[in-house]
């Protein structure tokens, strides 16, 4: 079965990644470095690497049906998962380790339609969904870590520490918004019982602390251009993977 879709041909790179040829090269280099292409038994891949990992991107970048997806890199449905669940936790974002001691982190939490009801659960937005925590840097915007997702009815105060976010940016500065109040993390002022406002300079804190924490909410719409995070069928760690994979290929977009 003859492919159509191949990474030999730089025009399909941007479109089915979301990533510069350049970009692409980078993160084929890496996983290479990780031993991504690696074959410890068993038969060879039909497939390269450059196009194994374009199939995956092109998977979480247009959330096509495995069925529809497979027949364009010429491999079977089969196939297909397997170089998903085999690649997708090589994809993954590694937290990072060390922070500066001036480094300011951003904190918020997204909601991703889950379809495997074992991890997910009814949320505000009316269907099954997952909570991710998603910390980035404030002055690169890059993403630095995602906390384990958790049912999308777990507020974000309660799912800052359990996903394990809060353990990831330990003694870190971070700010977030009202929904995190009661964890340390630098919150906007809030009006205390029978006040009518707020003073002056409380308002402008507020101003400005809306204006750095609304990188976050940008970083956001800029992974869910990857469509498998508004509606993901994988099951199990899957959705996992696919997000931090993401957010690694996010960070390599800003890279340029």
């Amino acid at each position: 079965m003859a492919s159509v879709i191949t990474a030999s041909e730089p025009s399909w790179i941007t479109p089915f990644a979301g990533l510069s040829p350049r970009c692409f090269s980078k993160l084929l280099t890496a996983l290479r470095r990780d031993g991504g292409d690696v074959i410890h038994r068993g038969r060879p891949w039909s497939l390269p690497l450059e196009d194994r990992v374009l199939l995956v991107t092109a998977y979480w970048r247009t959330n096509l049906t495995l069925r529809q997806l497979a027949p364009l890199f010429g491999v079977s449905k089969s196939t297909a998962g397997r170089v998903i669940n085999h690649l997708g936790p090589l994809l993954a974002l590694r937290p990072r380790k060390r922070f500066a001691k001036d480094a300011v982190l951003i904190v918020d939490g997204t909601l991703v339609p889950t379809r495997d009801h074992v991890v997910a659960e009814r949320s505000k937005n009316y269907r099954y969904s997952t909570n991710h925590q998603v910390v980035i840097d404030a002055d690169t915007r890059f993403v630095v870590a995602v906390g384990r997702p958790l049912p999308g009815n777990r507020n974000d105060c309660k799912a800052w520490e359990l996903s394990g976010a809060k353990a990831i940016v330990d003694r870190a500065t971070v700010i977030a918004d009202g929904g995190y109040r009661g964890t340390g993390l630098i919150i906007p002022h809030r009006r205390e019982r029978g006040q009518a406002e707020l003073p002056a300079w409380k308002e402008e804190h507020n101003a400005s602390h809306r204006k750095v924490r609304a990188r976050v909410e940008h970083a956001f719409a800029r992974m869910k251009a990857w469509k498998i995070l508004r509606d993901c069928r994988l099951k199990g760690e899957g959705v996992h993977h696919a997000m931090r994979g993401i957010a690694r290929l996010h960070n390599l977009t800003l890279v340029g």
